[in-house]
């Protein structure tokens, strides 16, 4: 990817690494950097890095207070901005609004005038935004720190009505849609860290991540946003495989993560029907609330009381599905008919099933073994949950600590016990995994978890959650978008992704962001 429409944010402690990582930055396609300048450790060597330009620069030299590390006093810091103006190494430079007044223009440096609050989003953020357009700027930067729904709404419209060129965005987790969001409603560029591991800023995405899973260069007016969401939702590999999708569908459509806390989706969806977001992905903790806020919704949403996936209608209602239950009976049915070719036709309801679990994946995976008519036993690290679900769907539950003596031959594990970081743990004792048994774990993150790498081992037929995964989104991009999607790609795409390397929208290939978390199909 390479695009002016991201801002590439570069800071180092060294010369030495920032010189490294403005190459690097160039290389992999930076048209536009920020240097952090209050990130140095030493006085800033401008003659050290002028020569290095292949691009525009802007110059930024942050306070603590307002989210940046210059360790010195205000006087010193206003003479270093000026230097950074005078040297000829900056196109742009970044002054927070207080400042902007005493910095008066030089030669033909542009200038961004800038409000941080890494606290909250103040109340009276019209006022301020109203004071800082008084001012002499080229572009205006408002980033304050997301703490609700409410907040996002605010800065959504303080973007989308801005007057004159500005970049507006909610700081951390439940903000993060706003840092895309703002390019679809008019800001010249957003930003992104060269490298996510400098902790630059709560919630800023990294630049690779435009290269693997966001094609931001993409982004219009017109661009449709769906979304997954969820608490948490930061590690889905959902964005990457709807995004990668959509572009090979031909739809201008960006998918992004929304994190809602619980108790806040009626929120949350009224104040992202401002965009507004056209389809969710529903995850934890909010699958229940959703089937019921739902206006219309498919016949296995109130079979099963829970929905992962919402689409809206012209109305503005939401119509909600539940593409678990089908995915989790596709993949066994799938399976079975594979396994059938090499001997007699085997049919769900002749099977007994132990399911490990009682959240979403798991009353998905109940309430569709018993439409199959399937034999089920349900335990849960929560007993009354398991004994709740089980009396739902006419089934019986254990306690957790006897799910060994239970006879099946078919285990699901809809628990997230196996995910990274915990990958040396399974759900059950090996001893219960008998050669010939179906074991469908529905983590799909790692693919091969522990407890599917042993039932290999011990002779067992394994389902794992991409699988899953692929066949519950599929279903999901239909209904977002009218289209059918190559599920064989998806299978692709979610491999290349789970493995070190993974494809790039430039169709470069580039290292897969490290330190992320496992997720589960139930996420």
């Amino acid at each position: 990817m390479s695009s002016d429409r991201v801002l590439v944010v570069i800071g180092r402690t060294r010369h030495k690494m920032v010189v490294a990582e403005l190459q690097e930055a160039v290389k992999r396609g930076a048209k536009f950097i920020e240097l952090r300048l209050d990130f140095l450790a030493k006085a800033v060597d401008f003659k050290r890095l002028t020569p290095l330009k292949q691009c525009p620069w802007v110059a930024t030299l942050r306070r603590p207070s307002d989210g940046g590390r210059f360790s010195g006093n205000e006087q010193e810091r206003m003479m270093i901005i000026r230097q950074a103006i005078a040297s000829g190494a900056f196109e742009w430079v970044d002054l927070e609004t207080d400042i902007a007044g005493a910095v008066p223009r030089y030669g033909k440096v542009k200038r961004i005038v800038s409000y941080h609050n890494t606290a909250e989003t103040p109340a009276n953020l019209d006022d301020i935004f109203a004071d800082m357009l008084k001012q002499d700027a080229d572009v205006y930067k408002i980033a304050v720190a997301a703490q609700s729904p409410a907040d996002v709404a605010k800065v959504l419209h303080l973007q989308r009505t801005a007057p004159k060129p500005t970049v507006a965005f909610c700081m951390g987790d439940i903000g993060q849609p706003t840092r895309f969001l703002a390019l679809k409603f008019g800001a010249p560029w957003i930003y992104a860290a060269f490298n996510k591991e400098r902790g630059i800023a709560p919630g800023l995405p990294s630049f690779d991540e435009f290269r693997t899973t966001y094609p931001v260069q993409e982004i219009t007016a017109d661009t449709q946003i769906f979304g997954v969401l969820g608490d948490p939702v930061g590690h889905s590999l959902s964005p990457l495989l709807h995004n990668h999708m959509y572009r090979k569908l031909g739809v201008n459509a960006l998918y992004l993560p929304f994190q809602v806390p619980r108790g806040q989706l009626s929120q949350a969806l009224e104040v992202y029907g401002q965009i507004p977001v056209r389809g969710y992905s529903v995850t934890i903790p909010h699958k229940e609330a959703a089937a019921i806020l739902a206006k219309e919704a498919e016949p296995t949403v109130p079979f099963t009381g829970s929905a992962n996936t919402l689409v809206r209608r012209d109305d503005g209602a939401f119509a909600a599905a539940n593409t678990d239950l089908g995915a989790i009976l596709d993949s066994l049915k799938a399976h079975l008919a594979q396994k059938s070719k090499d001997g007699p036709v085997v049919q769900l309801s002749q099977l007994s099933v132990l399911i490990l679990g009682a959240g979403g994946a798991a009353r998905s995976a109940a309430y569709g073994m018993h439409r199959e008519g399937a034999q089920i036993t349900i335990s849960a690290r929560t007993y009354d949950r398991a004994q709740k679900l089980a009396e739902d769907v006419k089934c019986k539950a254990v306690d957790w600590h006897a799910r060994h003596n239970v006879n099946f031959d078919v285990l699901i594990n809809c628990t997230p016990v196996g995910m990274h970081p915990n990958v040396d743990e399974s759900p059950c004792h090996f001893s219960v995994l008998k050669p010939g048994a179906i074991v469908f774990d529905t983590i799909y993150r790692p693919e091969t978890t522990l407890l599917i790498r042993e039932a290999r081992a011990r002779g067992c037929d394994t389902i794992t959650g991409v699988d899953m995964f692929v066949r519950q989104a599929a279903r999901q991009i239909e209904l977002f978008t009218g289209h059918i999607p190559d599920t064989e790609a998806m299978r692709t795409i979610m491999r290349k992704a789970l493995s070190p390397l993974t494809k790039a929208f430039d169709e470069e290939t580039t290292q897969a962001p490290a330190g992320e978390d496992a997720v589960s199909a139930d996420e």
